[in-house]
């Protein structure tokens, strides 16, 4: 057997070895799959990927190698992501509001194998996944311009559902009428309050009188299905396109930076990472002075930062409030645990809605 014989052969066993390895990695690949179905994650992770790309060829003792061995991964992980694709495709997304709502453009893009579906309000998209109608929940949190959307706050506080990811999406709003309208026939606009309040100077500029719609969606189809020159929506160009109505005047909300924050909620909370370093924590305090004072005092002695924090009325007591707090650091940490721990002195609700990674701009 000549030398080269011998080398095909070599490389003929190795092969082999290979192919039972990917199956082996494949296997997992749907185990993963499936974890981020029940946990309503991204398949897309690009701080896992290049943490795994920069451990992984470490591996490699032959510098000579590496790059090709870097160029290896990427196709495998590539490989990996079509397969986990795949089988996420017709993983349900709620979401409040029609085709065309900033909320269904932000699912795309999240979960691109998935069918988002509409639901008449936040309430309702969030019920579908607490009955297992729906894998997981898309809702705003709150927009850079309009500010929290306590609707969707009361939902995580009184309800079951975890948070496992944030989203910034920038909200670029848009004036939308029927073919014929014009900028001088235009009387009245129609949309969400929050585009309503994201648009508030240009509404005041030109004298409209501002109706209120479930979301901007609805609102575009409402103008579309009225036919009136004096009626406009404010909304995205999706939904002008998805309803036939023309853009009379684009981008026309205030700030230039208008940024709306997506929360995905599901029914489970997913597994503790080292890689985790922001939390939502929502508690209540006990009726004792100073009660509040020392629950974020306590948060930051244990190496925490409070990002935020909100207070809303519990309802059922007057005068009664819960908090929500973002903070960034690893909740899941030993000193994450004894912050939980030592927030009971002066706490009596409290809810870990969710940990994971810094927000994802998309």
């Amino acid at each position: 057997m000549s030398k080269l014989d011998e080398a095909r052969k070599e490389i003929n066993n190795i092969d082999e070895k290979i192919a039972a390895l990917f199956e082996a990695r494949m296997d997992a690949v749907s185990k993963v799959a499936e974890y981020k179905r029940e946990h309503g994650l991204s398949v897309e992770d690009s701080g896992r990927e290049q943490k795994l790309l920069k451990s992984n060829s470490e591996h490699i003792k032959n510098e000579t190698y590496k790059p090709y061995y870097i160029n290896f991964q990427n196709e495998v992980m590539r490989v990996s992501k079509a397969f986990q694709h795949r089988l996420l495709d017709g993983m349900r997304i709620a979401f409040s509001g029609t085709r065309g709502a900033f909320a269904d453009i932000t699912a795309a893009k999240i979960f691109p194998d998935g069918d988002a579906i509409g639901y008449k309000d936040f309430k309702a998209a969030y019920d579908s996944v607490v009955s297992g109608e729906c894998d997981s929940v898309l809702l705003p949190l709150e927009n850079s311009v309009g500010g929290d959307v306590g609707t969707v706050m009361d939902l995580c506080f009184f309800g079951p559902l975890f948070v496992n990811g944030i989203y910034e999406t920038e909200i670029i709003q848009n004036l939308l009428a029927v073919k014929g309208a014009t900028i001088e026939s235009i009387k009245t606009v129609v949309s969400h309050p929050q585009a309503l309040s994201q648009c508030s100077e240009y509404i005041r500029e030109h004298g409209f009188e501002a109706l209120e719609a479930v979301n901007t969606a609805v609102a575009a189809k409402h103008v579309s299905e009225a036919s009136r020159n004096d009626l406009a929506a404010i909304g995205s160009a999706y939904a002008a396109k998805e309803f036939g109505l023309n853009i009379i005047e684009s981008h026309i909300n205030q700030s230039s930076s208008n940024t709306t924050r997506f929360a995905v909620l599901s029914r489970a909370l997913k597994a503790p990472s080292d890689t985790d370093d922001r939390f939502i924590l929502l508690f209540t305090v006990k009726n004792i002075a100073g009660a509040l004072g020392q629950a974020v005092s306590l948060i930051g002695e244990h190496g925490f930062n409070l990002r935020a924090l909100k207070s809303r009325p519990t309802k059922e007591l007057i005068w009664n409030y819960y908090f929500y707090a973002e903070g960034e650091g690893n909740i899941n940490s030993e000193k994450g645990k004894e912050m939980l721990k030592s927030l009971k002195s002066c706490c009596l609700d409290i809810k870990v809605l969710g940990s994971f990674e810094k927000e994802i701009r998309i």
